[in-house]
């Protein structure tokens, strides 16, 4: 049995009568795979490791404090992106996208350690990408690149840190998974082509926030909650990781729903999931192995950005599930039997 190695497929990929633009694809994605195997090996130190548990005074450009750690991440990506064929390199940690090499036909939207909240707590972090084609001229005020709708993405990923070095994989052709594997020196298939299933009795939310949400948000988890003797007739399983790559992976393995909708708190209202490098590059991935993801109500791919690092709200996983949710914000009269709508009150409710 011949192993099937991430360069054999993005060989294949690469091989396309659109050669040009894949083959740049496909020394993009080279060059960050081989960078993750570095920060992976970095985040294995720990708290041994120099850049691993320290602070840095400011905040980045979304306003969330940065660790050491993901300042050291964004300088390794983004130095290994001036080798590639990438003409700008937007970041979370940066304010405005870095110029690389304007004739380049690529632009790259990173997140270059998700979950960094997390460093001390030993659990999974990763790095989500969008890759995009360049528009607009010239390219050193070219920002618009990056307020292109999420459907124009070329590629789009993300590496865990977890158990496994892992990539979550689309150039447009279905959502593959390649573990690193330390014997052969690379990134090896280990699923090709998922598909979530459209039906879920699991659901990933942060129920701390539950007095916060929109109504609609509310009455979808009370009907969850009431299991069996509820409007859904089944028991739900919740889980909350609060690391967005090991909610997405999850769910791609076996399914599932995640909600991070919007709420009332001060600098909530739109979520907190920013739609150019977060929410754009996991919405790909799920539509591509046949889930949904939206903004509660819209599809997250057809949205148009407006700035680089414009939250959103972002629910997505199994179709089914996801389409229902849409629905207790659209329709919620025809959502079970209630008449008028919000009569039940909650388990969380008195």
């Amino acid at each position: 049995m011949t192993t099937a190695t991430l360069d054999a497929f993005l060989v294949s990929y690469a091989g396309d009568a659109e050669g040009f633009l894949r083959a740049a694809v496909a020394s993009t994605i080279r060059h960050l795979s081989m960078t993750s195997v570095k920060v992976r090996n970095t985040i294995n130190q720990g708290a041994l490791g120099k850049a691993f548990n320290g602070s840095q005074n400011g905040r980045n450009a979304d306003g969330d404090a940065q660790k050491d750690l993901d300042v050291f991440a964004d300088d390794m990506f983004l130095d290994a992106m001036r080798h590639a064929p990438v003409a700008l390199y937007g970041s979370e940690e940066l304010d405005q996208p870095a110029v690389l090499d304007p004739r380049a036909p690529l632009a790259i939207a990173i997140d270059p350690l998700d979950g960094s909240s997390n460093i001390d707590t030993n659990v999974s972090l990763g790095t989500i990408f969008s890759i995009l084609p360049v528009a607009g001229e010239p390219v050193s005020e070219s920002v618009a690149t990056f307020f292109q709708e999420g459907r124009r993405q070329l590629a789009a990923g993300f590496f865990i840190y977890g158990p496994q070095l892992a990539l979550v994989l689309t150039v447009g052709s279905g959502t593959h998974i390649f573990v690193f594997s330390t014997r052969l020196g690379t990134f090896v298939q280990a699923y090709s082509g998922i598909a979530i299933a459209p039906r879920t009795q699991e659901f990933a939310i942060n129920a701390a926030n539950y007095r916060q949400w929109d109504e609609a948000v509310r009455l979808y988890i009370d009907d969850c909650l009431k299991g069996t003797e509820g409007p859904r007739a089944k028991d739900f399983n919740m889980r909350w990781i609060a690391s967005l790559v090991a909610e997405a992976y999850r769910i791609l393995v076996r399914g599932g729903v995640f909600l991070y909708p919007g709420d009332r708190r001060k600098g909530y209202g739109a979520g907190r999931i920013r739609l150019v490098y977060e929410a754009n590059p996991i919405a790909f991935l799920i539509e591509q192995a046949g889930g949904a993801a939206t903004d509660t109500v819209n599809p997250i791919l057809d949205l148009v950005p407006q700035n680089m690092h414009q939250r959103v709200p972002l629910v997505f996983g199994s179709a089914r599930e996801v389409q229902r949710i849409g629905r207790y914000h659209t329709e919620p009269s025809n959502i079970g039997e209630r008449a008028p709508l919000f009569s039940n009150r909650g388990l969380f409710r008195a």
